[in-house]
Parts: structure tokens; sequence; C-alpha cells
């Protein structure tokens, strides 16, 4: 299952398979630090989804401690894990373009799998587990 969301990342963007995994585990680490449903929801529909969230988070860096996290999801700390995930992807290779395709390939992905609708925005991204969300069915799910 999450080769073919790589696959379909990477054919959506352009990008190579290796591109496209960097990437994808960028965007799943930097929302687990912020405590967004589309981690969570990710982690239980796609196996290793949360391995490859960690295991990135390691190779760019990201803080892992318990008090890193409580930090990352004030407002503040939000806005500095979205900047240090946006300097990730493009430090990944990947350009502009690329970026604001990719929440939407992972979207539409989770679509036409899940029949998730209403997912893959960057709203989902920076939104936190409590706050609302677009639609009920990423807190569901």
């Amino acid at each position: 299952m999450m080769i073919d969301l790589i696959a379909h990342i990477a054919t959506s963007n352009g990008l190579a398979d290796t591109v496209s995994k960097q990437a994808l585990g960028i965007v799943l680490n930097g929302a687990e630090r912020q405590g967004s449903p589309l981690a969570e929801v990710m982690f239980k529909k796609i196996p290793g989804a949360r391995v490859l969230a960690a295991r990135t988070g390691v190779e760019i860096g990201a803080p892992t401690g318990e008090i890193a996290r409580l930090i990352e999801r004030t407002p503040g700390g939000r806005r500095r894990v979205a900047l240090s995930m946006i300097s990730a992807l493009q430090d990944a290779g990947l350009d502009h373009k690329a970026i604001g395709n990719l929440l939407p390939s992972i979207g539409s992905w989770m679509q036409s799998v899940h029949g998730m609708s209403d997912f893959g925005h960057l709203g989902d991204l920076m939104s936190h587990a409590d706050s609302p969300v677009r639609g009920e069915e990423v807190r569901a799910a």
C-alpha cells in the first residue's frame, strides 16, 4: 500500500520514487509533530507510515523529545514546523509546484483507495487534533 502511494506521488508530481518517499515522510513527520488528524488517519490506514515519518524525522533532524512536541503544537511552534517542513521538501528537491501538488496528490490517492474525500489540503496538515476540520470523515477514520 505504501509503495502504491509513493508511486502515485511520483507519477502525479513527476518525481523519482526515492524523492517521493522522502517527501511523503517529511509531510507525515510534520503532520505528526503538530498533532494533525492527517497523520493519525494515514498511520491507521497505511502500514509503515508511522515508521516512515519517524525515520524521516531522524534524517532531517526533527526534534523528537516530549517537550519539543508540546512546543511544536503551540501557534509559534506550529509555524516553525511548517517552515521547517517546506525547507526540508525543498532540500529533498521539490520546487514550489511540486510542493503545491504534494498534498492534493496524497488526497486524491486517499480518496481513490480509502474513499476519503476532502482530504489532502494544507489545512489538514496545519489543523491540530482538537480543532474543527473540513470533514468529520478525517476525524472518524
